[in-house]
């Protein structure tokens, strides 16, 4: 998407999928991350952001929560574009 690449994108719902590991929490990755999403939601994409723990220990967790976000997605698409980073086991 632009001169970005995504983990993972559905096209018809807006949503991408972002997983970060541990290098993500370094200063330089996190202010590029936040141009990053910035852009994507400029362009109506939301991102939904998961550590790489989340998804090795939390694994049903975080389907749900994809689940549960398209699913609000498919009903009102106009739906804002804010970052959702549930990091941390909000699951």
């Amino acid at each position: 998407m632009g001169d970005y690449i995504l983990d993972f994108y559905c096209h018809s719902v807006k949503l991408a999928i972002e997983l970060d590991g541990s290098q993500h929490y370094e200063q330089d990755k996190q202010e590029y991350d936040k141009r990053r999403t910035d852009f994507l939601n400029q362009n109506g994409i939301k991102v939904l952001r998961f550590t790489n723990i989340d998804v090795d220990q939390r694994f049903e967790g975080v389907c749900g929560f994809i689940e549960h976000e398209v699913s609000i997605r498919k009903q009102a698409p106009s739906v804002g574009c804010a970052d959702s980073s549930p990091r941390g086991g909000a699951f």
